[in-house]
C-alpha cells in the first residue's frame, strides 16, 4: 500500500483548514477569517482500502510582527523538512504578493516534491485563474498544479489521486478509522476558541485560549467544563456580554458543533477567567501553549 505524510502550507487564511476538512469529511480543523486562527500542526488522517495520508495542517507562514507570529512560523516550518510531499495553498483570488514570494523562498531550499493548490476557484473567471497560474510558474516549479475550491469541494478527488501517484510504498501508521491525531479536549478547546473569534470579531486577540478543564463522558451524553482564558479585565467582559448574552451564544455555537462531532448530546458549562501575564507569567504561559509568545 501507499502511505506518507503531506504538510499543507501557505499565507495566512488562505483556506488549508478548509481543505483539510474538505478531504477528511469531518471538521478537525477550526475555520475563521482572521488570520492565525491555526495555531497548532494538526495531522487529519484520510483512509482508503489502500493509501493513508497523514496531512498536516500548519499555522499561515507570513512575516512575523511579533513573537506569537514567529512560534506559528515555526511551527509551520518544523513539518516543511519532515514530509513527503508539501501542499502550498493559495487563494487564487487575491494578489500575489510578498507573503507568496516568503514562502516561496522558503520552498526553494526544500528537496521534496512540491504542489501548488490554487484555492477559491469559485471566485474568478478561468481566464484570470490561468493568468494566475501562469505567473505561479514563472516563481517555482511545480511538481504539480491542481486548482480546486476547498468550500464547495470541487476537485478534491483530483488532488488525491495525484498525492498517491507520488507517495512511497509503506505501512499504515495510524488505525484504518483514525481520522486525527488530536485529543478529544483539543478539538473541543478548539471548537469554543473558533467561536470566540467568530462571534467578537477583532476585538479579542489572538492569545485568547481555551481550556478543557474536565469532561465526564457516557454512551450518550459529554458533560464538559471549559474555561476561556484572557489577559485582561476588559477582554473579560466583552466576551461575557450584556447580561451574559455574549458567553451564552459562543456556548450555545460551540455544543452544536462538539455535539455533531461526537454524536452525543452536550453540556457545556463555560468560564472566562483573567490571568494577567504581567503577574503570573508562568501560568499564563502554560495555559496558551507557547512560552516563545511572552518571553521577554
Amino acid at each position: 500500500m501507499r502511505s506518507g505524510f503531506v504538510s499543507l502550507i501557505g499565507r495566512p487564511n488562505v483556506g488549508k483548514s478548509t481543505l483539510l476538512n474538505s478531504i477528511l469529511g469531518k471538521r478537525v480543523a477550526i475555520t475563521s477569517d482572521k488570520p492565525q486562527t491555526t495555531r497548532n500542526m494538526i495531522q487529519g488522517i484520510y483512509n482508503d482500502e489502500d493509501t493513508q495520508i497523514v496531512f498536516v495542517d500548519t499555522p499561515g507562514i507570513h512575516k512575523p510582527q511579533n513573537k506569537l507570529g514567529k512560534v506559528l512560523n515555526k511551527e509551520a516550518y518544523y513539518t516543511i523538512n519532515d514530509v513527503d510531499i508539501i501542499l502550498m495553498v493559495v487563494d487564487i483570488s487575491e494578489k500575489i504578493g510578498r507573503g507568496d514570494e516568503f514562502v516561496i523562498n522558503i520552498l526553494k531550499e526544500v528537496q521534496k516534491p512540491v504542489f501548488l493548490i490554487i484555492n477559491k476557484i469559485d471566485k474568478l473567471p478561468r481566464e484570470e485563474i490561468l493568468k494566475k497560474i501562469d505567473a505561479y510558474q514563472k516563481m517555482y516549479d511545480f511538481a504539480e498544479i491542481i486548482p480546486v475550491s476547498a468550500r464547495k469541494k470541487d476537485n478534491i478527488d483530483r488532488l488525491l489521486e495525484v498525492i498517491k501517484k507520488y507517495l512511497p510504498d509503506s505501512i499504515r501508521y495510524y488505525d484504518p478509522e483514525t481520522v486525527t491525531d488530536s485529543s478529544m479536549e483539543f478539538i473541543i478547546s478548539e471548537y469554543i476558541r473558533e467561536k470566540v473569534l467568530d462571534l467578537t470579531e477583532e476585538e479579542i486577540p489572538h492569545a485568547v485560549t481555551c481550556i478543557v478543564e474536565n469532561i465526564e463522558e457516557d454512551d450518550k451524553r459529554l458533560d464538559i467544563g471549559a474555561s476561556i482564558i484572557v489577559d485582561r479585565e476588559n477582554l473579560k467582559k466583552i466576551i461575557i456580554g450584556k447580561n451574559g448574552n455574549m458567553i451564552k451564544e459562543i456556548g450555545t455555537r460551540a455544543r452544536k458543533d462538539i455535539e455533531e462531532y461526537f454524536h452525543k448530546k452536550v453540556y457545556l458549562d463555560l468560564l472566562v477567567k483573567v490571568v494577567p501575564k504581567w503577574r503570573d507569567k508562568e501560568k499564563f504561559l502554560n495555559m496558551i501553549g507557547y512560552k516563545d509568545f511572552l518571553n521577554k
